[in-house]
């Protein structure tokens, strides 16, 4: 067996805290390896050192079978090494091409190289075969396609071991199938070795090779994803081994009371996006909106929530007819939003998390002409206990937590806004196997309260997990209505796909 990787016995500590412990992880060269673990497991600060960002305390490292020792990034790039970091490095208002040969570009004289820069971005598409016109504005591109495009920067610099941190977080299933398609190529055409970081155990049973579990800092053990007699691992063995006991098949959702209806909507339209959509919404229940690429979910409940014009219909709240164009007359009507992709519509990296948790009610803690931080500091306070947020300090930036604690976060903002009606976008995006259980435990106990909830998602699971009723669309039409007891992810998927049922 040839590895393209062996870190032997890799330690790293903060402040005198252990992070890493003796963590030895080998690679198989020309496969793709899962790197798996609750939030704060240690695989991003592993990965960190193997990318040249952060240097280790102690343990060695080889690639392809060379001792090597790497001190900052661009020693890893030397080495052929590539690290995808979870946030994109890309620049909107950049062209493709410009993107691909950021900080290294190509210069004719005193200009930039612009033609020659084009023809190499073209020829590092058609190998990975790609078709992105390296002359598209970047911010055009649908997010599969600004991921491919990192990509293929990696290809542009001959890497041949990649590091890929959550890169199908924010991604649909088709853009999922599409950019593992990407990376299969890569494997077989190029002789490249890909390192999977993912919470996502589904993508991980079907698309890797194998995996390796770290929890609290240490190696729980390497296993192929299918066995020698061709059986797959299964994701509660590998959720167990995360967290150390059984949590993929614990049972979240619990009987509760469901009231009246308090929100009421009639023929919803929004050009090429929503089709005459109407439906109700009751206290205490927990309404799932699911659908495909493209179905026009999204838009729906961003309509809803005034961030995206109806050109017709009409919404009633507790029986009056109520109009919004705005967030702001949204929360004012008692209505909440956790969006989608987290980090880039619903935190503010450079605020401390307790900043992040009261912005959205600030007028609450006036002070005559200043704020109050003691008042401040109490509802903070009372919602890191009330949701369990796990932080040292609020003071600490929230870029400082889990993906699972800054979600929590999010939520609690709307929360000390008192809204009776919160709609959740992919709630546990990006939200590790045990705080997703958590999140989907805070939801409940929400709609036990009495409080309408309407949750978007593309998982199956998930919507099957909490939901009382769920709606399918299927091409900005309201496909089918499911209760409860009619749940299932075939009935889903006939439903999104433009079928009915029997």
């Amino acid at each position: 067996m040839e590895y393209a990787l062996k870190m032997n016995s890799i330690n790293k500590g903060f402040s005198g805290v252990p992070v890493l412990k003796n963590v030895d992880f080998s690679v198989e060269k020309g496969k793709i390896h899962a790197l798996l673990g609750e939030n704060g497991a240690g695989k991003t600060t592993l990965m960190n050192i193997l990318g040249g960002v952060i240097s280790m305390d102690s343990g060695s490292i080889e690639l392809f079978g060379d001792p090597v020792k790497i001190s900052n990034p661009a020693e890893a790039q030397k080495n052929r090494v590539a690290f995808i970091h979870q946030e994109l490095n890309v620049v909107n208002d950049l062209f493709v091409y410009e993107n691909m040969f950021l900080g290294h570009e190509l210069h004719k004289g005193a200009t930039m190289d612009a033609s020659t820069m084009i023809q190499k971005t073209k020829e590092v598409f058609e190998r990975m075969h790609v078709e992105i016109d390296p002359r598209a504005m970047m911010g055009d591109l649908q997010a599969s396609y600004k991921q491919i495009v990192e990509i293929a920067k990696s290809v542009l610099m001959d890497a041949k071991l990649i590091i890929m941190d959550e890169p199908t977080t924010s991604l649909t299933q088709p853009e999922v199938e599409n950019v593992f398609s990407i990376m299969r190529n890569l494997i077989e055409e190029h002789d490249v070795t890909i390192i999977f970081i993912s919470h996502k155990l589904g993508e991980v049973v079907e698309f890797c090779d194998y995996y390796t579990v770290l929890r609290n800092g240490e190696m729980v053990g390497t296993h192929p994803i299918k066995s020698e007699n061709g059986e797959l691992a299964k994701q509660a063995d590998i959720a167990r081994m995360m967290v150390g006991k059984s949590v993929m098949d614990v049972e979240v959702y619990k009987p509760h009371e469901i009231g009246e209806v308090i929100l009421k909507a009639s023929d919803l339209c929004i050009e090429k996006h929503v089709d005459h959509v109407s439906f109700d919404l009751h206290a205490g229940e927990i309404l799932g909106i699911t659908g495909l690429l493209g179905d026009g979910k999204d838009e729906l409940v961003r309509g809803l929530f005034g961030d995206m014009p109806f050109a017709s219909g009409t919404i009633e709240k507790n029986g009056k007819v109520v109009k919004y164009n705005h967030p702001a007359k949204a929360k004012k009507a008692g209505i909440g939003m956790l969006p989608s992709n987290r980090k880039e519509n619903a935190i503010i990296k450079d605020l401390t998390v307790m900043q992040n948790m009261t912005i959205v009610t600030l007028d609450q803690y006036k002070n005559g002409l200043s704020l109050s931080r003691a008042k401040e500091s109490k509802v903070a306070l009372e919602y890191k206990e009330k949701l369990n947020i796990k932080v040292d300090n609020l003071a600490n930036l929230i870029t400082s937590l889990s993906g699972g604690n800054q979600q929590k976060v999010v939520l609690a903002k709307w929360l000390t806004a008192d809204p009776d009606i919160m709609i959740l976008s992919n709630p546990t995006q990006g939200v590790d196997v045990g705080a997703k259980n958590e999140i989907y435990g805070i939801i409940m106990e929400l709609a036990k309260a009495g409080m309408g909830i309407i949750v978007t998602s593309g998982e199956a699971q998930e919507i099957l997990k909490i939901c009382d009723r769920v709606l399918v669309m299927y091409h900005g039409v309201l496909k089918g209505e499911l209760q409860r007891s009619e749940l299932s992810e075939e009935a889903i998927m006939i439903l999104s796909t433009g079928g009915i049922l029997d």
